[in-house]
């Protein structure tokens, strides 16, 4: 993606390189959690395979924004941040309110989207008390920043959510010739926020910032890497683009064709558990309940540490730390200081209380990041921040171009949501 041809010949592959899939897949993982599953199989269950040519847009639009991400940090040795902080004063003013907002509200939905299939498995604890453990356990696996291990978890859980929604999807044995046309670009009357919302939904949103410091826990950090890192988010979101396909079948084969509706949030998929429980068996929905665990856990991690680290770069930058201090590092005080910020403070949310004003300017803010982000990407991939080498070549800014736009007109469906509701 992005850059020329020629351009992206001009620095070698490591050897090691095409065996090591790693960042990609953490940053898909993360990004997809229960409510963009859900938002799937609504999707499915209202316009069957309709719209299956959303996820395919979707996927490009992903991959084609985490490259770009990528590809600064490799071509500059900078952070995202940093690539932000030399636009001017105004990312500060938009960030920082934005992530500390973005963490209390997050850490709440996060610990209750483990709950809830935990306390369907074994109902001995409640979905409250399933979720702060499911915190406590996010909390201690990325306390240290140890990366390796971090990956190694990740990949496992990425393992078990794709088995699950991929073996529910042939289960329902899908019609091939019927999916197919799905391939078709096709609004539905009144469906445009479905549109929008699924395209939008595959694989991240303030995730999707956080790639480039997992390349350097990675060590994935000169131009060097470039190669392997466009082949480790190609995969990533091939694999990502698997797995909502797989939803969206489930959702069209067994809920579209029998006019059977789900509810939205997370709960939808304890409805979904128990449909596949009644028409296949209750292992089958128990396998599912683990599936639907993994894949909100992953999320739960994935932010505790991706973003912690965006947090501590952020703080670093802010309180004037130089760049290879410890305190904008993996492990160093802000990093944890976040994840505490992502752990404690939401549990009071956990028991019930839920400010609204709060919830409202979550809502309006994490509208606009990915506006924010392709549009400050597309800024900054054309300027001299980056080595011309490594700019955007002319496909690269028509793709991100295109992005933009669709971000911006998600953004403000989801402004109007946020305001309205």
């Amino acid at each position: 993606m992005a850059t020329d041809a020629a351009q992206d010949q001009s620095a070698p592959v490591p050897r090691q390189g095409w065996s090591i899939i790693g960042p990609g897949l953490v940053v898909a993982a993360t990004g997809v959690g229960a409510v963009d599953l859900v938002a799937t199989l609504i999707a499915g269950s209202k316009f069957g395979y309709g719209l299956l040519w959303c996820v395919v847009v979707g996927c490009v639009m992903k991959i084609v924004l985490v490259e770009g991400a990528g590809r600064f940090s490799l071509a500059t040795g900078k952070t995202i941040f940093q690539g932000w902080s030399s636009l001017g004063w105004w990312p500060y003013l938009y960030f920082g309110p934005y992530i500390v907002i973005w963490g209390f509200v997050y850490g709440a939905a996060a610990m209750a989207g483990t709950g809830l299939p935990l306390h369907s498995l074994f109902p001995q604890l409640s979905v409250t008390w399933w979720g702060i453990l499911s915190g406590l356990a996010g909390l201690a696996l990325v306390w240290w920043g140890r990366y390796a291990i971090f990956e190694k978890v990740c990949a496992a859980l990425v393992g078990v959510m794709f088995v699950s929604m991929v073996g529910a999807a042939l289960l329902t044995l899908p019609n091939i010739p019927e999916l197919l046309t799905g391939l078709v670009p096709w609004i539905p009357e009144g469906g445009l926020v479905n549109v929008l919302a699924l395209a939008g939904g595959v694989g991240g949103t303030i995730t999707l910032a956080a790639y480039g410091y997992w390349l350097r826990e990675k060590s994935w950090d000169t131009p060097g890497h470039m190669r392997v890192m466009r082949l480790d988010n190609t995969t990533a979101y091939v694999v990502t683009g698997i797995f909502v396909l797989s939803t969206l079948i489930v959702g069209a084969e067994l809920l579209y064709s029998a006019g059977i509706a789900v509810s939205t949030g997370d709960k939808g998929l304890l409805d979904l558990s128990t449909v596949l429980a009644d028409r296949y068996g209750p292992w089958v929905g128990k396998v599912f309940l683990v599936g639907f665990w993994a894949a909100a856990m992953s999320s739960l991690i994935g932010v505790w540490n991706g973003v912690s680290l965006m947090f501590a770069d952020f703080a670093g930058m802010l309180f004037k730390r130089p760049q290879d201090h410890p305190d904008r590092r993996a492990g160093g005080r802000f990093y944890k200081l976040y994840i505490l910020w992502l752990t404690f403070p939401p549990m009071v949310m956990m028991f019930g209380s839920k400010p609204g004003e709060l919830i409202l300017v979550y809502g309006v803010l994490g509208a606009f990041f990915m506006p924010f982000l392709a549009i400050t990407l597309l800024w900054i991939l054309n300027t001299d921040r980056v080595p011309r080498e490594w700019r955007n070549g002319p496909v690269s800014n028509v793709l991100m171009g295109l992005v933009a736009l669709a971000f911006v007109a998600l953004a403000v469906t989801e402004f109007s949501k946020a305001v309205g509701g």
